[in-house]
């Protein structure tokens, strides 16, 4: 830190706040710590009775809080993603387009961990839209040593390998087959209720509904079903009912008779504990991995379940692992409020 006079002052870092008082207007910061002066700022400087100024002296090894946020800017920075511009120390960053939000936990503890920086970010694995508010990043001091900054670099990169602590992958068009299962509703005792329940929640995403059968409870029509809509060019295909544990409740089976792998019969969440998850792979003409998913009764009624968390990342093509599934216990339990604010909440947010 050095004092220079204020009309020798252009391009110099100011070390304090500068505030400015006008009787009845204003009593406020005019210049933030750290801003740098322009030819136009000297007049105002001088203004408010500043004929010299604490300024930052430039020392070899040292960066300003501006350059340092440029490297966190970079380390955090994925595609279809806005940036602010840097001010104080801090870059913002904005959704560019409707998708799903990816965090690399271990890469955002890497750069965190070091102290005199930060990264704060949204829950991964949430929807956002164009102009979400996805990540703030804000380095601490006014100046901060290349040399740690470096390192935070080089650590977060091993952590993340070489790839951004962020990630948002755009929703894609998807081509969606429905099965309904029961003989509930087969023979027309009952009116579907479920299907509806599908199709709107599919609404919220670029879907095309390429096929939709009901059947009893007969294990190899379902699995003829579903390989029917995949050789229809089926993107995903949704079952629906028959996936509890009693003899006549026949989905999962029919979904293993498919020979796709099942990722998990199961999940640590409720409501949906009893979903079902696998996917198939289409080697021949059109490859593709198709995501085919039984659904519990639950998902019928109930306003949030384990297909509101799942879904985002079928429409991204973010594939579910049995650990993700697993990951949910902590946050899977959905306290049915009164006034459901989802995604505004804890549920879900496990992995």
């Amino acid at each position: 830190m050095k004092l220079i006079q204020t009309v020798d002052a252009e391009g110099a870092v100011l070390c304090h706040d500068i505030t400015q008082i006008i009787k009845g207007v204003t009593k406020d910061a005019v210049f933030r710590k750290g801003h740098i002066v322009t030819k136009e700022d000297i007049t105002v400087l001088l203004s408010v009775g500043k004929d010299q100024l604490y300024v930052w002296e430039k020392e070899e090894g040292m960066l300003h809080e501006n350059e340092a946020a440029e490297i966190l800017c970079g380390m955090c920075k994925g595609e279809h993603m806005e940036r602010s511009q840097v001010k104080e120390g801090k870059v913002e960053l904005t959704a560019g387009c409707r998708g799903l939000l990816k965090v690399n936990d271990a890469g955002l503890k890497a750069v965190n961990g070091f102290g005199q920086m930060m990264i704060a970010t949204r829950h991964g694995n949430t929807m956002v839209k164009a102009g979400d508010k996805l990540a703030g990043t804000r380095i601490i001091p006014l100046v901060i040593e290349e040399e740690k900054m470096e390192a935070a670099r080089k650590a977060t990169m091993e952590a993340t390998k070489g790839r951004p602590i962020l990630e948002l992958k755009p929703f894609l068009h998807k081509k969606v087959g429905i099965i309904t299962t029961g003989n509930e509703v087969y023979y027309g005792r009952i009116q579907d209720t479920f299907t509806p329940v599908i199709e709107e929640k599919l609404k919220e995403f670029d879907t095309e509904i390429i096929d939709h059968v009901t059947w009893n409870d007969d294990d190899k029509k379902v699995t003829n079903s579903i390989l029917d809509m995949i050789h229809k060019g089926a993107d995903v295909v949704i079952c629906t009912g028959g996936m509890s544990v009693d003899p006549d409740d026949k989905t999962p089976l029919a979904i293993k008779n498919t020979k796709a792998k099942v990722v998990s019969y199961g999940a640590p969440v409720l409501p949906g504990a009893m979903f079902l998850l696998a996917y198939y792979e289409v080697i021949e003409e059109n490859p593709r991995t198709v995501a085919i998913m039984g659904l519990p009764g639950c998902v019928m009624y109930a306003k949030r379940t384990i297909f509101d968390l799942v879904l985002p990342r079928v429409m991204a093509d973010d594939e579910v692992t049995a650990e993700d599934l697993g990951a949910l216990g902590q946050g899977g339990l959905c306290l049915n409020c009164d006034f459901c604010t989802f995604p505004n909440c804890g549920f879900g947010k496990g992995w």
